[in-house]
């Protein structure tokens, strides 16, 4: 019975990664989870960039009013 169990447990160690890089390997996978967070990355990138930029040319009017 002991040999069993270990083919059995070896047969699950190897099969659960082999599962896995099956699973996250598929094209559909890779198109809707990777290619569309890249996609929501880049917009909230974009939304930082706007801010930062508001913010700046908030702090110079202010530095202008505050010089005159």
């Amino acid at each position: 019975m002991g040999v069993k169990i270990e083919v059995f447990r070896m047969m699950l160690y190897l099969s659960f990664p082999v599962t896995m890089f099956w699973i996250s390997n598929q094209a559909e996978y890779f198109e809707e989870y990777i290619v569309k967070r890249k996609v929501r990355k880049s917009f909230k990138r974009k939304e930082l960039e706007d801010f930062k930029e508001r913010m700046r040319v908030r702090k110079e009017q202010r530095l202008l009013k505050s010089e005159n």
